[in-house]
Order: C-alpha cells, then structure tokens, then sequence
C-alpha cells in the first residue's frame, strides 16, 4: 500500500511538472536550463524535473538550439543587439558555449556593421553632426553588445554618408 501512495504520489508530481512545463512553454521559448531552475524553485523533486524534461525534450517543444536561434534572431532585429550582448545572454540562458559560437557562426564584420548601422539609422536618423552626438551613439551601440571596431566603422559610415542622406531627403 505504500509503495502504490509513492506511486501515485510521483505521477501527481510528475503531472504537474509537466502542466508547468507547458504552461511556461506556451507563453515564449525557454532554455533547458531556464526552465529547469523554474522547475526546481516550484519545488518539485530532481529525478521529476529531469524525467518532466525528457518528456517535453523528446515531444519538441523543448529545444536549446532553437531557443538560441529564435533569440538570436529576435534580439538582432528586433532590438538591434550586437553579438557580444546575444552572447551574453545566450550564457545566461544556460545554453552551451558550443551551441553559441554555432547559432553566431555567421555573424562577421560586415553582419555586424551593418546591424549597427541600421540601428543608427533607425534610432537617430540623420547625420551626426557634433563630438557629442557620436558619443552618445557609441555608447548606445556598445550598451547593445557591438564591439568598438564595429561602432566606430559604423559612426563613420554614417557619418561619411549623411550630407548626402540630407540632400536626398530635401529634395
């Protein structure tokens, strides 16, 4: 009779485990790291956090290379984020450094200049024209994870093709 309770008792917890795996899962895409600390701070038992991740591992909704990709993908675009702070947070997810410098393996110079470029663009259209402005977009671009190569190259490009950007927009 005991060993039928601790049955029971594993499967209930097993059960929530999982509703609490696709419940998070449902809202956004999660590391297997991220949502293993989420498990654990539940309270839920070692052997049912690994056995509620193998399950959800196994029907594919849980996926550390395509949470890398999606966030990689996700923080370029729609955040403008530079390699160095994707990195970062791919770190923090939990996700394997190998499995970083694959999901970033076609991020180059010219990737990343014109990433920069772009936000620098979007953010601050027009020229800039004084010591003061280009400061203040380096350090927006260092804040988004763009190493200073690539922020300058960038302030440069830009500032190189503003006369001509304004006299297009006069017209």
């Amino acid at each position: 009779m005991a060993s039928a309770d601790a049955a029971e008792r594993r499967a209930h917890e097993l059960d929530e485990a999982l509703g609490r795996c696709y419940r998070h899962l449902g809202r956004r895409e999660h590391s297997v790291a991220e949502l293993r600390a989420r498990l654990q701070r539940a309270g839920l038992g070692p052997e049912v956090v690994d056995e509620a991740l193998a399950i959800v591992i196994e029907q594919g909704y849980l996926s550390d290379e395509r949470y890398a990709r999606l966030l990689a993908e996700d923080r370029r675009t729609i955040d403008g984020w530079g390699a160095q702070r994707i990195r970062a947070r791919l770190e923090a997810a939990g996700i394997d450094a190998e499995l970083i410098d694959e999901t970033l393996a076609g991020t180059d110079h010219a990737t990343e200049l014109a990433a920069a470029a772009a936000v620098l663009e979007r953010r601050g259209p027009g020229s800039l024209t004084n010591d003061r402005e280009r400061q203040r977009a380096f350090a927006m671009l260092m804040r988004l994870g763009f190493d200073t190569e690539v922020a300058y190259d960038a302030i440069r490009a830009i500032d190189a093709a503003g006369p001509v950007r304004n006299s297009l927009r006069a017209r």
